[in-house]
Parts: C-alpha cells; sequence; structure tokens
C-alpha cells in the first residue's frame, strides 16, 4: 500500500527564528557545533516519514517526480543542509540506480529497507561516485570475485557520507580485467547482513561544512555477498548506472535553492531591523542592488533547476546535457550570490550564535556540498562532449514544450531506456531549450522592445548563441574528454548560461505569474545579469530594476512567500510585518 499524503513539512518545522522552536536556528547551530546531525531534525522527519519522499510510488513511497521532489526538500535545506543530505538525500542518490533498474529483486529490497521506519529511517550509502567522478574508472577501488553461488567484495572506499550507520550501500566492483571499462558492475550490498570481521566502518572525516554528516569510508575483507545482489548483468556497471545521473544531478544542483532562500532571507532581516546613520540598511543602493542580485540569480538557478528536472521526464534523450549544465552552473552561482549577500551582513557572518548565525552555516554548507554530491567538471566534461553535435544540430532543433517550464504541472514517469546519452560523442542531437531563444527574441522585440531594452538584451543572446555555435565547432577532437583545456571548458559555461537564459525566457513566456509582480524587471536583470558572465553585458543592473527586486523581495517577506519560483508560503516573519 502506497504512502499516506503527509502534513505541509514547512509547518511542521515551524518559524526557526523562534528561539523556544526545538527545530529551529538555535537548535540547530548547537548541534552543528556538537559536529552531529540535528538530533531534533531527525525526530520530525522520522514522524513525518521522510524516507517515503526518495521511494517511488509504485514500490509504497511518495515519489512521483524530479522537480516534485526538489521543491518539497525545500522547507528542510532552507534550515540546515547537514540534515537534508545526513538524513535521506545520500540515500536516495544512491537508490537511484537500483529505481531505475531492472533488477525488481534490488529494487524491492531497498524499498523495504528504506520504507521501515525505526529511528532515523533505513540508510542507503552511496559508494559508486566511481562511475561519476573517479580518478580513474581502469581501477575501480573494490574489487569482486565469484566463489561459487557468491561473489566476494574486497577493497576500501573512503569519504561515503553515513558510513558508520548505513545499513546498505551501492558500490560498484570490478570483476574479472581490471584494465577493461567493461568490469564495472553494480551492487546492493545488505551491509547489516555481512559476517562479523569482513566489514569495517573507517573513522570519521572532520569538514568545514555540513559538520553533522557523518562522512568516512568503508573496508571491505573478502566480503561474500550473493548474486542477486548484482544490479544488472556482469560488467554493466557504466550502462544501469547511466540513466540515474540526470536525476541525481538535478536533485544536486536543486538542493542549494532552499539554502539560498534562508540565507537571503536573514540579511533580509538585518537590513531591515539595522539603522545607520538614521536609515535601514536596505535604503542604502548598494545594499539594496546586492539582496536584488541575490534574488535575481536564486530566481535564474530556480528557472534552469525547473527545466532540466522536468526535462528528465518530458525531454529524457536531452537530460543529460541539461542536467550536466545544471549541475555545473547552480552550485557556482549559488554559491557566489551567498558570499556577495556576507557583504551586507558583514562581520556577523562569522557568528556562530545568534539570529545571524545561520547564514554563515549556509556559507560553509554550499560548497561542501560538492563532497558527498560531486564536483562540477564531471559535469563540465559531459558537456563538453556533446557540445559540438548539439551545436550543428541546432538550426533544426524543435522548440521546448511550454510544460517544461511549469513547476506545477504533472509530468510522465521516467523512461530509463530514454535517459542518458543517446548518441556517440559530437554526433548532432536536437536541443529544444536553447532552439527556443530565436524565436523568443522575435516575440520580445515585437511586444518589448521599446521595454527597458529587454529586446535588445535577448538579440544579444543570439548572437552570443551564434559565435558559441562557431566556436564548438572548432574543438578539437582530443579536447572533448579529459584531456580539455581552459578555453574548451569556458565553452560549456557559456552554453550552461545560455541555457539558464532560455529557461528564463521560457518560465518568464509561458508562466509569467510565477514571477511575481517585478516579473518584467526581473526578466531583465537576468539576462543583463547573464549576459555580463559571458562578457557581453558590462553595464550594470540599472537602479530602478533593483528597487523593483528589493520591493517585491520585502513583498513576498511580508507575505511569508518563498523567494522561489513556487512562491510557496514560509514559516518565518519580518520584522516589523503583521
Amino acid at each position: 500500500m502506497a504512502v499516506q499524503s503527509s502534513p505541509c513539512l514547512e509547518t511542521l518545522f515551524g518559524d526557526p527564528y523562534q528561539p523556544d522552536n526545538p527545530v529551529g536556528h538555535a537548535a540547530i547551530m548547537a548541534d552543528d557545533e556538537r559536529r552531529q546531525l540535528f538530533a531534533a531534525g531527525e525526530r520530525l522527519l522520522d514522524g513525518w516519514n521522510a524516507n517515503a519522499e526518495f521511494v517511488p510510488r509504485e514500490l509504497g513511497g511518495r515519489l512521483e517526480s524530479t522537480d516534485a521532489l526538489v521543491r518539497r526538500l525545500r522547507p528542510v535545506f532552507r534550515r540546515d543542509a547537514a540534515l537534508g543530505v545526513g538524513y535521506g538525500v545520500d540515500s536516495f542518490m544512491a537508490a537511484s540506480a537500483v529505481w531505475l533498474s531492472d533488477s525488481e529483486v534490488a529494487r524491492k529490497r531497498l524499498a523495504e529497507l528504506l520504507l521501515a521506519g525505526g529511528p532515523g529511517g533505513g540508510k542507503v550509502s552511496g559508494a559508486h561516485h566511481e562511475l561519476t567522478i573517479g580518478p580513474d574508472l581502469r581501477q575501480p577501488a573494490l574489487r569482486a570475485a565469484r566463489h561459487g553461488p557468491q561473489i566476494r567484495l574486497t577493497g576500501r572506499q573512503e569519504v561515503i557520507n553515513n558510513a558508520g550507520r548505513a545499513q546498505a550501500a551501492v558500490v560498484v566492483a570490478g570483476i574479472g580485467d581490471s584494465r577493461s571499462g567493461g568490469s564495472h558492475s553494480l551492487l546492493l550490498v545488505q551491509l547489516a547482513e555481512l559476517p562479523a570481521g569482513c566489514l569495517s566502518r573507517l573513522p570519521r572525516w572532520r569538514t568545514d561544512g555540513i559538520r553533522g554528516c557523518q562522512i568516512g569510508g568503508l573496508s571491505f575483507d573478502s566480503c561474500p555477498v550473493p548474486e542477486q545482489a548484482m544490479i544488472g548483468m556482469v560488467g554493466e556497471g557504466m550502462p544501469v548506472a547511466r540513466p540515474s545521473l540526470p536525476v541525481s544531478r538535478c536533485v544536486a544542483a536543486g538542493i542549494g535553492l532552499g539554502m539560498v532562500d534562508g540565507a537571503l532571507f536573514t540579511v533580509l532581516r538585518f537590513a531591515v531591523a539595522r539603522r545607520l546613520y538614521g536609515r535601514c540598511v536596505g535604503d542604502f543602493s548598494h545594499a539594496r542592488a546586492v539582496l536584488a542580485s541575490a534574488f535575481t540569480d536564486l530566481l535564474i538557478a530556480d528557472c534552469l533547476v525547473t527545466a532540466a528536472a522536468r526535462a528528465v521526464h518530458l525531454l529524457p534523450v536531452n537530460a543529460d546535457v541539461y542536467s550536466a549544465a545544471t549541475k555545473y552552473l547552480v552550485p557556482l552561482m549559488l554559491e557566489e550570490a551567498v558570499n556577495n549577500l556576507a557583504v551586507v551582513l558583514g562581520a556577523r557572518c562569522y557568528l556562530r550564535e545568534g539570529e545571524h548565525a545561520v547564514f554563515g552555516k549556509h556559507m560553509r554548507d554550499l560548497p561542501a556540498l560538492g563532497i558527498v554530491l560531486g564536483g562540477g567538471l564531471p559535469s563540465q566534461l559531459t558537456v563538453l562532449r556533446q557540445l559540438p553535435g548539439l551545436m550543428r544540430a541546432l538550426p533544426e532543433s524543435a522548440e521546448a514544450p511550454p510544460e517544461l517550464f511549469d513547476p506545477s504541472g504533472p509530468v510522465p514517469p521516467w523512461e530509463p531506456d530514454q535517459l542518458g546519452p543517446t548518441s556517440p560523442m559530437g554526433n548532432p542531437q536536437p536541443d529544444p531549450l536553447l532552439a527556443a531563444l530565436p524565436a523568443a527574441v522575435d516575440t520580445m522585440r515585437s511586444e518589448h522592445g521599446g521595454e527597458a531594452g529587454l529586446g535588445a538584451l535577448a538579440a544579444e543572446l543570439v548572437v552570443a548563441m551564434r559565435e558559441l555555435s562557431r566556436d564548438a565547432a572548432g574543438i578539437p577532437p582530443g579536447e572533448r574528454g579529459v584531456l580539455a583545456g581552459p578555453a574548451s571548458l569556458a565553452l560549456t559555461d557559456r552554453y550552461a548560461t545560455l541555457l539558464a537564459a532560455a529557461a528564463c525566457i521560457g518560465v518568464w513566456t509561458h508562466h509569467p505569474g510565477q514571477l511575481g509582480p517585478a516579473g518584467t524587471a526581473w526578466l531583465q536583470a537576468a539576462l543583463s545579469r547573464l549576459l555580463h558572465r559571458i562578457g557581453r553585458h558590462p553595464a550594470p543592473v540599472p537602479t530602478e530594476l533593483d528597487d523593483a527586486l528589493y520591493a517585491e523581495l520585502l513583498r513576498r517577506a511580508g507575505e511569508r512567500r518563498g523567494f522561489g519560483l513556487s512562491d510557496e508560503l514560509v514559516s518565518r516573519t519580518l520584522p516589523g510585518a503583521a
């Protein structure tokens, strides 16, 4: 029987700024100082049956789509990234390869483990990072050998979240010739069922960010695992895991949105309450510009994450490159936004107690997510391999459907057979999202050409797209892989930036209500910032746009609304608001 619908998680957490809230910021920071996962938060998530969010509905959980999962996790990440990652996101990352496989035995066992309940819920570690970020795919850290009906697992895997308490782990192991990439196999290992003495849980690593996460390692010494632990066939580790990469990348990029939403609200509270020279900080143009820019970047990131996550369902053949571009660009933009906000907060961003301390936690946690969720270079290489073909096929590509930009609309189920790269390196492949730019330019020129230069900005994007097509055609074959130099990698930044612009225009065109009253001002600010990122629009955003966006921030905060696309109700109050 499927898990029933749950109460609103945001309401359960309550206002984090209330000092007597047992799951508020004060309690979060106290456990963070002790380097332990937020205990009261774990108990709340236990009661909410949070693990059901990570299990597909057909297996008894509540998981239906990639973009819905990202949105439903946002209340947790507004408060504590370590709680979100340590409680269950890493379990989802590990499990996603199993969900998208055809191994019904593994799917059922994993669902049962995660839904079993109990203190902390079921935990699954992802010890298969080599498939996405490893240094040498020819030499997996774990080796396996057949012994009759069993597989014997040997080796040591470092930097694994929840290694000290996970009941199971999804691992990649080499079977057979270690010099052949075809030896990689994926296994679901029930750690709690291994014989005593063959598994060692390695000491925990200390980290500056996500300090509550229990990041350690696993050491296997000829551990016997049954044949049915194999997910797929021997040597099929890469093909089995590949369809899950677009899903996990979108989730990894999307969880940072809640963190920046929380950080932005903290600085806005400060800007409204703090007075200098008879005025509040928010009255100063520099502070308004920084807050407006962070708000703009948050919405840009949300547009791109929304489009990429929905592409997993609506445009699965494009999901690999869209998710890779998103996983590369969004964390960079969010870290930059938080670092800029720190200037407004000043030295208070280093405090470890008080109402502003949570900002420093978000600032430390954001870059640390790469430890457990992977960095951006593998994503750049994924884009780079496909970029020449994408640019060649662009003129014949159909435009993306409007449903791609609507976070409230339904999506079809995952189609694992279509996820992942579907054409050889460099071969032409349609790009519906980027293909929407030229048509959008014509519309914006005719309807908004005289509106604060919106048509001119859109036209500049098309010029940048044509230049990228020209430059991508000149990438030497030897530069489309791990030997790529800085110039080739820079093309992936330009591509991801143009993709973000297309996502923003798509949301604004098809679902303008998502952006609130300041939608047109936001779009102009967004396109200006994105063009500036690729060196094509050096002029600063006009002051009147900053003022409009700052007013929208105040409106949302006063109405207890979030700062993302969904504009959902949040449990927090701006000082002085009714």
